[in-house]
């Protein structure tokens, strides 16, 4: 079982990346400002499946590194900690991106949420970032450190789909605040900035009991 309050912080760290601007939630918010909600909440769902994928590998992995030994852990954690600056970087250094109204053609439900599959599940930076981000929030003290990781990824998936879920359904005013306030953009990326920062801090003082 994870502690609470790891699990409480775990949930507002989610909600903070979900609704930073990102390549995935932007996605969603063209899709259903082009194509409508039904469009985007399909596309969020394809994305939330890739996560399972993402999870699944994540989980599998991280428990055989532990078991296996100390410096498999600090490697992977100097890695992660790396990663995570590299995001923080990009977000203290990102600008206002411009959001493209391409036209697509009509697309059935199960295209969308295909679309929002593959989208996912093709990008390794993905499973880079859960390899550097779930693992800080299990405890070898609470049990499976590999159920942890299942449970922090379903609650990950869960707050992705509700926030994403909320983007698809207001694309419309979202989509009109993100073209005309290109300082909100930036804000949102500095919170974000200073979000993996922590992280990665907080990654590299990690340690763990074999």
């Amino acid at each position: 079982m994870i502690p609470i309050e790891s699990l409480s912080t775990f949930v507002i760290v989610s909600v903070l990346l979900a609704i930073a601007p990102g390549p995935d939630n932007i996605f969603v918010l063209t899709q259903s400002s082009v194509n409508g909600h039904k469009a985007g909440l399909f596309v969020t769902l394809g994305l939330c499946t890739g996560l399972i994928v993402h999870t699944t590998a994540v989980a599998l992995g991280i428990s055989a590194l532990f078991q296996a030994s100390f410096a498999a852990f600090t490697v992977l954690k100097i890695v992660g900690a790396i990663y995570l600056l590299y995001l923080a970087w990009q977000a203290f250094h990102a600008s206002a991106e411009e959001i493209q109204n391409n036209q697509f053609t009509e697309l059935s439900a199960m295209k969308f949420y295909r679309r929002g599959i593959i989208m996912n599940v093709t990008n390794p930076k993905v499973s880079i970032f859960f390899l550097a981000f779930l693992p800080q929030f299990a405890d070898p003290s609470s049990g499976s450190i590999t159920q942890q990781v299942f449970t922090l990824g379903a609650v990950f998936i869960l707050v992705t789909m509700v926030v994403f879920g909320g983007i698809a359904m207001l694309a419309g005013y979202v989509g009109i605040w993100l073209k005309t306030s290109p300082g909100a953009q930036i804000i949102l990326n500095r919170i974000a900035g200073t979000v993996y920062v922590v992280l990665a801090l907080n990654l590299v003082t990690a340690e763990i009991n074999l």
